[in-house]
């Protein structure tokens, strides 16, 4: 049996809420570090180099808002670790890929840099009940079925928050009482790391904390970013967009027939005359998987259920390269895996989370309001 990911309920000041996650699932945010500052060390990185790089992002996070430093300091203090390895977790992106950067070890064909992901929004024409309904599946380690968390964060100071995020870090996707829902997707191009930015789960969460949607997208669309990243935002009121970010600019991407739908390569007509995709040799399924699931919920017909949008994160087609894939070796000997699938109902202020979902159909129910509950394991 794949156990639910452990729940953890924080409030208070920055570093309080930190605290408490912290020492919550210490034995989590320490098996996070220890996955990517391994990289680190097979890279021939020493404590003293490790510490300058990761002290690059700490600069730029502590700029973007000083709360976040906060918040990172109490997560290490609670986990008994250092701040400097909370930094790491939350700028595992920009970090991996600087050092191989700086050892000129860039990532060959089939070593998954970042997350892959299959995201999809219906909007509420398209929904059975008349409500949004946003969810992904999070392609990356499959050993982060061991580091995952669903974090609920209540706020004195905007609106309270669901987050499904690795342990250590301050958001991943989620969605908030505003209505407001991100999720995220890998992409790759030739402008990464000619800058410097703010590091991606930073952005992800100022999304989560804004009380409007404007102030969302403005988050995603005007942040200077190290690296590309695909960012799925929505609102309860109705509407979704989808933003296509190279480092230095985002290309909005609307719904189509009352959808939208992306993996892990880019597909805006803008963005593709002026950005060159590099990260296909990594992800060149992304091709058939956005379109799988388009296709699978057309055909589910004109008005879409949760359990419609479940079936089609769950699909099978070309396994193991497919939108939900099991666990398996990678071409560099890496265990690669869709870790979850995430469900948002914003209206409900509930989210979905199934760990291993190639393996396991049980979903369990995190609220913004109320306990977890286990649900009925989705129908083959």
């Amino acid at each position: 049996m794949v156990e639910p990911f452990p729940f953890i309920d924080v409030s208070g000041s920055p570093y309080e809420r930190g605290r408490q996650h912290g020492a919550a699932v210490p034995a989590r945010v320490k098996r996070s570090i220890e996955l990517y500052g391994g990289q680190l060390t097979e890279l021939g990185y020493d404590a003293v180099a490790k510490s300058r790089l990761i002290a690059e992002f700490a600069r730029e996070i502590e700029a973007f808002g000083a709360h976040y430093v906060e918040e990172m300091r109490g997560i290490a203090d609670g986990a008994g670790v250092t701040l400097e390895d909370i930094v790491m977790v939350n700028a595992r992106t920009e970090v991996m890929a600087k050092a191989r950067l700086e050892k000129a070890k860039p990532v060959e064909a089939g070593e998954e840099l970042d997350d892959g992901c299959t995201g999809a929004v219906i909007l509420p024409e398209r929904s059975a009940n008349g409500e949004l309904i946003h969810g992904q599946n999070w392609d990356w380690k499959a050993e982060c079925a061991e580091t995952a968390i669903v974090l609920r964060v209540r706020r004195d100071d905007g609106p309270d928050f669901l987050t499904f995020v690795e342990a250590g870090g301050l958001a991943r996707c989620g969605m908030n009482a505003a209505g407001v829902s991100i999720t995220a997707n890998y992409l790759e191009s030739e402008r990464d790391f000619t800058q410097a930015g703010v590091p991606l789960a930073l952005i992800r969460r100022k999304v989560l904390e804004q009380e409007h949607f404007a102030m969302a997208m403005k988050a995603v669309a005007t942040t200077p970013k190290a690296c590309s990243n695909n960012m799925m935002l929505s609102t309860v009121a109705g509407f979704a967009i989808d933003f296509e970010c190279a480092p230095d600019e985002a290309f909005p991407i609307y719904p189509a027939d009352g959808l939208i739908v992306h993996a892990n390569h880019w597909v805006g007509s803008i963005a593709l005359t002026k950005i060159k995709d590099t990260g296909i040799p990594r992800v060149p399924e992304s091709f058939y998987r956005d379109w799988r699931v388009r296709k699978l919920l057309d055909d589910a017909g004109r008005k879409l259920s949760v359990a419609d949008l479940k079936s089609a994160l769950f699909d099978d087609f070309l396994s193991p390269y497919a939108v939900c894939r099991p666990p398996r070796p990678n071409e560099t000997g890496n265990l690669s895996a869709t870790v979850s699938m995430v469900i948002m109902q914003p209206a409900k202020g509930i989210m979905e989370v199934a760990p291993l979902p190639a393996l396991n159909r049980q979903f369990t129910r995190y609220s913004l309001t109320d306990d977890p509950v286990t649900l009925a394991a989705a129908a083959e």
